[in-house]
């Protein structure tokens, strides 16, 4: 994105809703298991998306961000998402 426009930088942190199978999660808790740390409690796998903006208004960058998250960065059947503004 060109620098000639005030940008502003989110950031979507998108995981499985509770309930919903995470193989990679377990698969993950299973591997840190055998590498031998102990003590672990659920392991669950999520993303992390970083999108900057052509925006100087944080609450219009808060919709445009939560619009893609609803049409296309998360299925809302089975993961949530969380969005920061920076």
């Amino acid at each position: 994105m060109s620098k000639e426009y005030p940008t502003v930088k989110a950031k979507v942190h998108i995981t499985l809703k509770s309930g919903v199978l995470d193989p990679q999660g377990k698969a993950i808790a299973n591997a840190l298991a055998h590498l031998g740390f102990d003590g672990l409690g659920e392991v669950r796998q999520g993303k992390v998306i970083e999108i900057e903006l052509a925006e100087t208004d944080p609450a219009k960058a808060r919709d445009s961000v939560d619009a893609m998250c609803r049409k296309l960065l998360a299925n809302t059947v089975i993961e949530n998402y969380a969005i920061e503004i920076a």
